[in-house]
């Protein structure tokens, strides 16, 4: 027996030796190992007990001639496939030893090939459409490491791409191609292959750690370390080495390992063998003082113990252990695939409310919501199972969410869809917005039901006119209630945009067509460019609807040529008109045209507000964006002089509407004072237009919540308009159908119904509706009330009606008000405290309309779609309103006539009519009979796709009272802080 210092001098001797020959240590390691007077000298030694040697204690058996893996390979570096210089130790014992390494090495990479083929067919049959991609960035064109992926690649099913940079690429090109892979979707992996120089920290972080599959990054090595392995990825060249090592030894506990070298994989190697029960002992290296060290602790665990059997060696990427470096990798690739699946799958929510300390009395509006802070839009989204590139942040409170939701969800089953309508309200209001988002609260908050809540948008006009704002009121409202009344994400901007450019374009092209010939027309039109003419692709749409299939412009005829540049838009058909969102009386009638330059093109318009535009509600409607574009294209602008519809295709404007409108097309997620979702998007009239919010804005939210979670949408006036276009228009665009309607009342509309005095906005109410009268309340139950109820069950769907409570309302008045709705049909009846309490005071009401929901309704259209535009008009009048019959003025006819012609027959209706009444008359309150409803106009948003019958005279431009809303509008320009909204 000897000393392991003479084992480890011995050793040291011969590797001196080596030295002098080969600069580079580890050749001369290699060298030294296979000498076999050195093994031979080895094997004939044995240490003391208790000897020391390199700071270790050990006992030496005997040593044998050999691994008995033949070549068992080991590194650590800071690059798991090859890339940089680090610092290597190899073992070689001799051919037949590297011969049976193969061996091995092939038989684990048959083994990775197979279980990564039987894991891709079973992730295509989830999803048979998408393959999992692997990007190999490098810095030069070399093919070599490609072509070995391909190999690869090609046994399993999987595709790959390479992305070639400069050789003497900088790190922020490196991190502009990193950013790019992160955000696409199709890559399931990144490999950097890059010089060690170039994988600066910088550029390793900045790739998303789910696409990292050479676990390079901090967050991969991170996640390893702490025992996450669920999410990281082990770099492939350490489960090459792992998967190596249990080939060698069944059972690896206990065994040591001697890990030499720099870098993070040696970390994780260490880590994953002791996690095995192995020793793993960690030793770096940087000069030849630093190899003397090692190559004696080296020895004399090899010569003491032989439970060292590895050593790590860039060895490990030659033959067959290559090939097992490379499917490893891929199976890392599979295993992300793997993972992305998961995260598109529906996610359960983990939502957190947010807590309410109502206050007695109750503060303002505003002083609420900035009482309460709002969660980040990033968290309430991660809470509701939105995935993060879903979500476009608008600041810290408001996203707009992708519409590629759908997709992702599109196997979801959709939550139950729940309608707030109203009686016919006072020109105050009756607080549907306000129990809307107090009935999410408490089915949220409260009673742990996913629920969100689909809100309009509100027009500025009356948040600075005389209505206000439209975030609700009280404890029941979106926060940050300015944000959500004023510009929100810019939607109504963009809709003003988009409509102004079409009224340019129609003023535009007549005088241009009044102003020049056909030839000097068509020129213009179709410029050559570089020596090529070519129509555009908007312009072959319109050749198309001629009947002029060609698409050089050549070859057109005088006649072709024409009817191609002539639009010919007779001044006095011209429907279209400018819109702003302000209350402007003056501009609903002006004169354009006036300057010198215009030529003499004047022509009579006006402004309309910018929410009854045709493109807001065909915003509301579209249930895509190509939907939304087809839509804008169809929208008819006026009609030319031999009575052909002008479209805004023909205009050529379509493209561009759509360009301006592609973000407005994305509901905006906001949250309620208690934290739960509410999706705020479109805000169309609710006379000439239908009054809903979006359809896209429901359909994403029903996939949100799940199949016990409800959504929340709300009808603008009262239930014989908004709920009746609901259901009539919006429901057949959607082809979503409700379960429950929550008919909203009050006890002051009540008495108004029930023959109380005019109540005017702005000025006090009269004393009925200050002190307990029973009998106005039981006479406005019995018409109004009644009737709204009958309105609902005529489309199959249940009633809940909602008691908005006010302060001046008596126990008695609103007890009758619940007994009375039960004996008209309705499913229940509750009494609401939202604007005093928030969720908790909805609480009934939320356990009344999912107790309504249990019993499927029997939903039914009210009208067929094909029946004659007559009527439609007719049915809606008799069974919605109660008139007898309906009168067509002579220019009704003539429009219908006309329409009819240009086969619009089949839209369905939207009427115009007051909301103050069920009939035409506003003073008419109850539930009049015995009426013919006048129909004075019949008018077609051929684009958002309805007829609109006007009854009456209809203003689309409100004006400002005496004393608006904005006397009490004020900015600090210290804090900032906004005062007087509401």
């Amino acid at each position: 027996m000897v000393d392991c210092d003479n084992c480890a001098s011995t050793m040291w001797r011969f590797l001196v030796k080596s030295l002098t020959v080969h600069k580079d240590p580890e050749i001369g390691l290699v060298k030294l190992i296979k000498k076999k007077s050195a093994c031979s000298s080895l094997r004939t030694h044995s240490a003391r007990p208790g000897s020391r040697a390199g700071g270790l204690s050990r006992r030496c058996p005997p040593l044998p001639a050999g691994p008995p893996n033949g070549r068992l390979l080991l590194r650590t570096s800071s690059s798991s496939t090859g890339g940089g210089a680090d610092t290597k130790l190899a073992v070689d014992f001799g051919k037949q030893a590297q011969k049976e390494g193969r061996v091995e090495c092939d038989s684990s990479v048959r083994e990775v090939v197979q279980s990564t083929k039987e894991a891709m067919v079973a992730l295509q049959r989830r999803n048979p459409a998408v393959q999992p991609l692997l990007a190999i960035v490098q810095a030069g064109e070399d093919d070599i490491l490609l072509e070995a992926h391909k190999e690869m690649a090609g046994k399993i099913d999987l595709n790959i791409i390479q992305i070639c940079l400069a050789k003497d690429c900088t790190e922020d090109e490196i991190v502009e191609e990193v950013l790019k892979l992160n955000e696409d979707s199709r890559v399931h992996g990144v490999y950097l292959h890059l010089p060690p120089a170039s994988l600066t920290s910088r550029v390793l972080n900045t790739l998303k750690a789910e696409k990292d599959v050479d676990g390079i990054s901090d967050v991969n090595i991170g996640r390893l370390v702490r025992g996450d392995l669920s999410k990281g990825f082990v770099p492939p060249i350490a489960s090459a080495v792992l998967d190596l090592l249990e080939k060698h030894e069944s059972n690896l506990e206990g065994k040591t390992v001697l890990l030499v070298g720099e870098g993070h994989l040696g970390l994780v190697l260490q880590y994953l063998m002791e996690r095995r029960g192995m020793i793993a002992l960690k030793s770096n290296w940087s000069s030849k003082s630093h190899l003397q060290k090692q190559v004696c602790v080296f020895v004399c665990m090899y010569v003491c113990s032989f439970t060292l059997h590895t050593i790590l060696t860039s060895c490990m990427l030659e033959g067959g252990c290559k090939k097992l470096v490379i499917h490893c990798m891929w199976s890392n690739v599979v295993h992300s695939y793997s993972r992305w699946l998961q995260e598109q799958q529906y996610r359960p929510w983990r939502l957190r409310s947010l807590k309410l300390q109502p206050m007695t009395p109750v503060p303002s509006d505003i002083e609420i919501s900035r009482a309460q802070k709002p969660k980040s839009m990033n968290q309430l989204a991660e809470e509701i199972g939105l995935l993060p590139e879903e979500l476009e942040a608008y600041g810290r409170n408001k996203a707009k969410v992708q519409l590629s939701l759908l997709d992702r969800l599109h196997t979801q089953p959709d939550g139950k869809y729940v309608l707030v309508a109203g009686i016919t309200p006072t020109p105050l209001g009756e607080g549907k917005s306000t129990v809307t988002i107090g009935l999410v609260q408490a089915l949220s908050a409260h009673l742990k039901f996913n629920s969100f809540g689909c809100l309009r948008q509100p027009s500025q006009g009356p948040t600075f006119g005389v209505k206000g704002g439209a975030a609700g009121g009280g404890y029941a409202q979106v926060i940050p209630m300015e944000e959500f009344n004023l510009h929100l994400t810019g939607d109504i901007h963009a809709i003003t945009a988009a409509n102004n450019l079409v009224a340019a374009a129609i003023d535009a092209r007549m005088l241009h067509e009044a102003t020049q010939s056909d030839k000097a027309l068509f020129n213009r039109l179709v410029p050559t460019v570089n020596g090529v003419r070519r129509f555009s692709p908007i312009q072959i749409s319109r050749l198309r609807r001629l009947g002029i299939n060609k698409t050089d412009p050549a070859t057109l005829t005088p006649q072709e040529v024409t009817s191609f540049v002539r639009l010919d838009l007779d001044p006095s058909k011209i429907t279209w008109q400018r819109v702003v969102d302000t209350n402007d009386r003056f501009l609903r009638k002006i004169t354009v045209g006036q300057a010198s330059t215009e030529k003499g093109q004047i022509r009579e318009t006006g402004f309309d507000i910018a929410v009854a535009s045709e493109i807001m509600a065909i915003l509301a409607l579209a249930d895509s964006l190509l939907d939304m574009k087809n839509r804008l294209a169809r929208m008819v602008v006026g009609t030319s002089r031999s009575g052909q519809p002008v479209t805004a295709e023909d205009l050529g404007v379509s493209g561009a509407l759509a360009v301006l409108m592609k973000d407005a097309i994305k509901p905006t997620l906001m949250q309620t004072l208690e934290g739960t979702p509410v999706f705020v998007h479109a805000g169309p009239f609710a006379n000439i237009a239908h009054g809903n919010s979006s359809v896209l804005a429901d359909k994403l939210a029903l996939k949100l919540v799940g199949r016990d979670g409800f959504v929340v949408t709300e009808a603008g006036f009262g239930a014989d308009i908004g709920m009746e276009k609901f259901f009539n228009i919006k429901c057949r665009a959607s082809g979503l159908r409700p379960s429950v309607v929550v008919l909203v009342a009050t006890v002051r509309a009540l008495k108004m119904h029930g023959g109380g005095p005019n109540v005017s906005a702005g000025a006090p109410l009269p004393k009925e509706y200050i002190d307990e009268n029973l009998g106005l309340v039981a006479d406005g139950c019995y018409s109004n009330l009644r009737k709204q109820i009958q309105i609902a069950h005529l489309f199959g769907v249940p009633v809940v009606v909602a008691v908005n409570v006010f302060k001046t309302d008596t126990k008695a008045e609103i007890d009758l008000v619940c007994q009375i709705a039960k004996e008209c049909g309705a499913s229940d009846a509750v009494p609401c405290h939202h604007w005093a309490k928030g969720g908790q005071g909805c609480l009934d009401l939320a356990k009344a309309v999912n107790e309504a929901t249990i019993t499927p309704g029997n939903f039914q259209f009210l009208y067929n779609i094909e029946m004659p535009i007559v009527e439609k008009i007719r049915t809606i009048a008799q069974k919605v309103y109660g008139a007898d019959d309906i009168e067509l003025s002579p220019e009704a006819k003539a429009k219908i006539d006309y329409y009819n012609q240009q086969d619009y027959g089949s839209l369905p209706i939207c009427m115009a009519k007051t909301h103050l009444s069920l009939s035409h008359m506003p003073d008419k309150k109850g539930a009049p009979t015995g009426f013919i409803l006048p129909i004075r106009d019949v008018r077609a948003s051929i684009g958002a796709g309805f007829i609109y019958p006007l009854v009456g005279t209809m203003s689309t431009m409100p004006g400002l009272p005496t004393r608006p809303c904005f006397y009490d509008i004020d900015l600090d320009p210290i804090t900032e802080e906004i005062t007087g909204l509401f």
